[in-house]
């Protein structure tokens, strides 16, 4: 064994004689080393290791752990069993930690005792469990250096696996490092995009020594070479697989068998080992395979219900199959899944009897009713509503996963045929919570088969619509939403208008929703509701809003709308179904062209998902804040909300919003990243039927193309943008169709938009939308009347926080003094244009602008570098707040890092801003080109 192939282990525990799985391993130790090295230089450093069972990613970690003398090492292995068990995985890894959750914040604090179910309170949002655990492991990590294993991550309950996803890409200027396992293949989608290490088989050449370590005697070669061909230098399968063959296979004749996976195929290995034991040490092990927290105290009390003797665990540890210590382990996963799978159902059901009585149901009710739910053999109600109580308790702790499969295994053990269609029908609402559509579907059958009521079969239609729009968030879920909405109208008022108001929402993101009968139908039924008693119902305001819109049109809604916005400015915000519709609340006051009310509701919007972790709402209210940050020419702010919208959705798994960054790289002139945006954009919305979307690609194009004085190709996008009338960015879709189709030399093309824009403008009667529309004028005309319309668009634009309008206002009037040979003129509205575009970063505006300025004599001169361009996009983030007077632990609530990263971020800040002291971070800031102030005045 040479030192090349083997790396030399220190320290080595107990447990090292299962070390030969490390052997060719010297790239992985290294890279893990090189972890450990970060975070004694007091750096962050995550990894996930990939790769089939038995590769050795367990080595590795066990590994880790003995390298990482000085640092607190913390374990967890996700377990099949406990996938269902909210916040199981997270619990075993902050179990060791437990004591320092008196020192976090009071609502931290409060969240993770709710979380692991030490206190019964309101149900915690998971990010605010995920913010809590970021903060715990970073308090634990100021005394020593942190270690956290996860092993087998694939396994780990999905509100554990977002949580610690979460924490992974949020540690940064922390002594902590994160070790993932993740057996594959796996979908693990919480973990994509993280730091990936692939651990292969061995090579042949390391696989054949390990291969003969694990035999005595001497080894046929074409058996050898059989072996690890077909393991393909798996490790243990090299070690395991042998260990059943007896001495003739060794010495020539063998196959293994082609069929089955290699996971698989060591599984049986170890199965059979299993079998080979004594009945009562078998049953042990079987008993610990069902018992996922490796509590031994636990164990021995269910085995001796069983009758199982302590001299049971002798065979079974000296055949190096588990060691009962401190906690059971197994020597590998698979150990577990092939005594568990082995197993008769009897016996499986035996185990499970036991262990439930063994477990205490005052402490841990829940685990108790999962036992009982195993050991059942048929029809059950007892052991069902035991269930539904524990999906109550799991609501609580937002454990969602945990409720949803409650309630299924409930609805399974229902003898009462209506009673399991009710708790179907919850169990199926509860999967769709957990963003599980295709396990809410399966339930969704099993209720449609039981008698249900009528208000019932409303909902589950009502459901079937849900799942729908949630597997494609396309236009198939429309007419699934309209009949629920019809529907449930004669049951539940409040749902009825929660189901329109979804609908509504649809038809939006579908394109062209008054050419809809049904749509119509829908909205003529909301508009003949009763008023609610309350004045303020922003909820019903917005509904009987968009219903006029559907009916009547844009124009005749507007008085509606705002009176809709209205109601959301002054709602409570504490609210909870008012403050889930305020990123619509914001997408209709951007389309009124109010860019105070949308700027306030999209402030509010992202505070409050901020403030109560809202996973679902989050990204979305990032990703309006961020449009409003871009027409105001803030792109570094942009930017920063719009990775940490992408960031967020990597972290839950859920549907990227694609469309606003290509827009971002559209104004800023990146040909090639805004284009293959906007291809990926554009795939995405014609799988889905979403015809608002290609609306929105197509404006992102014509900004592109119009920036680039490319007008022939920007009139081809516009006029794709402008098929498709309805909400949305239709209007500025109208306003680059005007300015392309102008330029192409088509004015009869300009005339008919410039004709449906108006409509909207006056309707909206804001500065920014009668800006735009004085500016649509001015390039269709000449002479003095165009001159009052360029001055009219400039005053009005200058108004509002639009200055990237305001910048591309002033562009096309000096452009057009240019041609009227007023170069003195010219030049002043030009060079504020050039100087406004490139303080944003529009650089393809810029150039634009500058070319025009050196046609009037005069040479653009570039203007000092804005220093905030220096700084990363978060780094921009954090200099802002904390220029705001914003603390440390303040800034790090808002954008969900920790006080110590926002420390290390602004120990690089200052020296790159050449500030000593937030009092002159501060000064700075107030004279940056880059403030909303300067920029929106234009001057």
């Amino acid at each position: 064994m040479s030192s090349e192939s083997f790396p030399v282990l220190r320290a080595a525990p107990a447990r090292s004689r299962w070390s030969p799985l490390l052997r060719g391993r010297r790239g992985e130790c290294e890279a893990l080393d090189a972890q450990l090295q970060h975070i004694r230089a007091g750096q962050s450093s995550v990894q996930v290791l990939r790769g089939e069972a038995g590769v050795g990613k367990s080595a590795l970690l066990d590994y880790v752990a003995e390298r990482a003398a000085g640092c607190r090492v913390v374990r967890v292995a996700g377990v099949q069993s406990e996938m269902e068990l909210a916040y199981a995985g997270l619990h075993q890894l902050c179990a060791a930690m437990i004591d320092r959750v008196t020192e976090l914040p009071r609502p931290q604090r409060a969240v993770l005792r709710t979380a692991f179910g030490y206190e019964q309170d309101t149900t915690p949002e998971p990010f605010a469990v995920a913010v809590a655990s970021l903060s715990l492991l970073s308090d634990a990590a100021e005394t020593q250096p942190l270690v956290c294993l996860i092993d087998d991550a694939q396994w780990l309950d999905r509100s554990s696996a977002q949580a610690l996803a979460f924490v992974a890409r949020r540690v940064y200027a922390e002594p902590i490092a994160m070790v993932f396992a993740v057996r594959e293949p796996a979908d693990v989608k919480e973990l994509a995009g993280l730091p990936e290490l692939i651990v292969e088989g061995l090579p042949d050449a390391e696989a054949r020594l390990l291969l003969a370590s694990g035999i005595p005697g001497r080894l046929d070669e074409q058996v050898r070479d059989r072996i690890v061909a077909e393991t393909r230098g798996n490790p243990l399968a090299l070690l395991e697989l042998p260990r059943g063959m007896t001495p003739a296979d060794l010495a020539g004749g063998f196959g293994l068998p082609g069929a089955g996976s290699l996971a698989g195929r060591i599984e049986q290995a170890f199965a059979a080992r299993v079998e080979s034991l004594p009945p009562d040490s078998r049953q042990l092990i079987l008993l610990a395979a069902a018992e996922p927290l490796g509590d031994v105290t636990l164990l021995w009390r269910a085995a001796e219900r069983l009758g199982i003797g302590p001299g049971a665990a002798t065979r079974a540890e000296e055949d190096g199959l588990v060691e009962f210590g401190v906690r059971v382990r197994f020597r590998h996963p698979l150990v577990r899944s092939a005594a568990y799978r082995a197993a008769t159902p009897l016996h499986r059901r035996q185990v499970h009897q036991a262990l439930a009585e063994a477990t205490d149901a005052d402490a841990d009710p829940d685990r108790r009713a999962w036992h009982r739910a195993h050991a059942s053999l048929g029809l059950e109600e007892t052991v069902a509503a035991e269930l539904e109580r524990s999906a109550e308790r799991a609501k609580r702790r937002g454990g969602a996963a945990a409720a949803a499969a409650f309630l299924q295994r409930a609805a399974e053990l229902t003898p009462d045929p209506a009673r399991r269609g009710e708790r179907a029908l919850a169990g199926a609402q509860a999967k769709l919570e957990t963003a599980a559509p295709e396990a809410a579907s399966v339930l969704l059958a099993m209720a449609e088969l039981c008698p249900l009521d009528d208000y019932q079969r409303a909902r589950s239609r009502w459901l079937r619509a849900q799942i729908a729009f949630s597997l494609s968030r396309g236009s198939d879920a429309l007419p699934l939403l309209l009949d629920a909405a019809k529907g449930l109208a004669g049951f539940s008022t409040e749902l009825a208008r929660e189901t329109r108001l979804e609908a509504f929402a649809a038809a939006i993101y579908a394109g062209n929703p008054g050419d809809d009968n049904e749509v119509q139908d829908v909205a003529a039924a909301a508009l003949a509701t009763p008023a609610p008693p309350r004045r303020d119902d922003p909820i019903d305001d917005l509904v009987r809003g968009l219903a006029t819109a559907f009916i009547d049109g844009f124009r005749a809604a507007t008085p509606a709308l705002r009176i809709a916005l209205e109601s959301f400015r002054r709602a409570d915000e504490n609210a909870a179904e008012v403050n889930r519709w305020l990123w619509l609340a914001c997408r209709i006051a951007f389309d009124l062209w109010d860019d105070r009310l949308s700027g306030e509701l999209a402030a509010r919007g992202l505070r409050l998902a901020r403030e109560s972790g809202a996973l679902g709402i989050l990204p979305i209210a990032a990703n309006f804040r961020a449009g409003l940050h871009l027409h105001a020419g803030e792109f570094a702010d942009a930017s920063a909300l719009m990775e940490e919208a992408a960031a967020i959705s990597a972290m839950t798994g859920t549907a990227p919003l694609v469309y606003t960054t290509p827009m971002l790289a559209a104004y800023r002139g990146q040909e090639a990243t805004a284009l293959a945006g906007l291809d990926a954009a554009d795939q995405h919305a014609l799988a889905r039927g979403q015809r608002l979307a290609l609306s929105m690609t197509g404006c992102a194009r014509a900004v592109l193309f119009n920036g680039q004085a490319r007008y022939d190709e920007a009139l081809t996008a516009a006029t794709r943008a402008c098929a498709h009338e309805g909400l949305g960015l239709y209007g500025l879709a109208l306003v680059e169709h005007i300015e392309a189709a102008a330029r192409c030399g088509q004015p009869h093309l300009a005339r008919e938009s410039l004709a449906r824009l108006a409509e909207r403008t006056r309707a909206s009667n804001t500065d920014w939308a009668l800006g735009l529309e004085a500016r649509s004028r001015a390039l269709l005309a000449g002479g003095p009347e165009a001159e009052e319309y360029y001055e009219q668009a400039v005053t009005r634009l200058a108004r509002g926080n639009v200055a990237l309008h305001l910048a591309r206002a002033r562009l096309v009037y000096g452009e057009w003094l240019r041609r009227e040979n007023r170069r003195v003129d010219a030049r002043k509205q030009l060079g504020s244009a050039h100087e406004l575009f490139e303080s944003f970063g529009a650089d393809a505006f810029a150039e634009r602008a500058r070319r025009e300025l050196l046609a009037t004599g005069e040479t653009a001169r570039r203007r000092s570098a804005d220093a905030f361009g220096l700084l990363t996009p978060q780094e921009a983030q954090i200099a802002r707040l904390a220029a705001e007077g914003l603390t440390n632990p303040e800034i790090g609530a808002q954008l969900f890092i920790s006080p110590r990263t926002v420390e290390y971020h602004l120990r690089k800040v200052f020296p790159k801003l050449d500030v000593a002291s937030r009092k002159e971070l501060r000064h700075l800031v107030t004279a940056s080109p880059g403030t909303a102030r300067q920029r929106s005045s234009g001057l």
